[in-house]
């Protein structure tokens, strides 16, 4: 491998915890992570910004990892003020973490782009990698439901991601250009990761970003993917459902056949070491480790994995 960053494509909680084991083998300066952006949400006049919000506080080891999201130790009075005032009230913020909402819709509203404050913000925390939104454009993951036609977030956290998925789609998705300087990181870089996060609505968007695809098939020699199934399942949250939603086969083989545009590596569960020579066969690089990423010595192992694969000879 030449030197470069090591580019990440990322959502939440799982390229999270991903991303605390390569910053063991990688220098955290080394690092350029591309956030999703479509779950991002205006929230009672705040803007919010879940998934680049999870990889900071992970990255500056302020996390409540226990959770998987908003801050350790936070307290919640504002939201029990809140809840007294309105229905609206089940998206929950805690004290801490709303000071990152108003510090970030200040800024937007100064007219400052989505990708400076995010740098602010992981400034501000002592992260030392680079963090940004696939695009500084609004796009907004929408969900078609047998109940009703909902955003992202009403779906997963207000309805709990109980009905059933028609349709996933994007606004604002068809305007949308990458974030400046993704492109010289993917041109610059010496591997390019994608995390184990939700093919479907946390990589999903980032790919669709209109020019995304083709700065990342020109890097896809350089590029490892890695699993986020394990036998079929997920290790939190509706990834199976919303995989099914878009005809993407839920298993670590349906995730290499989505991503072999774009990646010539990939890593998957030791327990889904049957599918092995299928994901070969579509002519990957493949790499067998366990992947359950809640032990920061198996993310690293998995970080490990991913980087040797491309030190391999290419596949015939």
């Amino acid at each position: 491998m030449t030197a470069g960053p090591v580019v990440v494509l990322a959502g939440g909680v799982g390229a999270a915890r991903f991303l605390r084991g390569l910053v063991q083998v990688v220098p955290a300066d080394d690092l350029v992570v591309i956030g999703n952006t479509g779950d991002d949400m205006w929230w009672h006049g705040l803007y919010i910004a879940p998934d680049l919000d999870t990889v900071t506080y992970w990255l500056a080891g302020v996390a409540d990892e226990s959770r998987g999201w908003g801050l350790q130790g936070d307290t919640f009075t504002a939201q029990t003020a809140l809840t007294g005032l309105t229905a609206e009230s089940w998206f929950q913020l805690g004290d801490r973490d709303l000071a990152t909402h108003l510090y970030r819709t200040g800024r937007l509203s100064a007219g400052v782009p989505l990708h400076r404050v995010t740098a602010e913000l992981a400034e501000r925390l002592g992260v030392r990698s680079r963090i940004l939104p696939m695009s500084d454009e609004p796009v907004e993951t929408r969900i078609k439901t047998d109940a009703a036609d909902l955003h992202f977030q009403e779906y997963f956290v207000r309805e709990r991601w109980r009905p059933a998925v028609r349709e996933i789609y994007w606004t604002g998705i068809e305007v949308a250009r990458p974030t400046p300087g993704i492109a010289e990181a993917v041109a610059a870089a010496s591997a390019v990761l994608i995390a184990p996060s939700n093919p479907a609505i946390s990589i999903g968007p980032i790919l669709r970003i209109p020019g995304m695809l083709e700065l990342l098939t020109s890097a896809r020699d350089r590029t490892v993917a890695i699993s986020p199934l394990i036998q079929g399942r997920a290790v939190k949250g509706p990834t199976v459902e919303l995989m099914r939603a878009q005809g993407i086969r839920p298993d670590a083989l349906g995730v290499a056949q989505l991503y072999r545009e774009v990646a010539a590596g990939f890593v998957l569960d030791a327990a889904d070491g049957g599918l092995a020579p299928a994901i070969a066969e579509l002519g990957y690089r493949v790499a067998v480790r366990p992947t359950m990423l809640d032990d920061i010595g198996a993310a690293r192992e998995v970080a490990v994995a991913a980087l040797d694969i491309l030190r391999r000879p290419a596949a015939a």
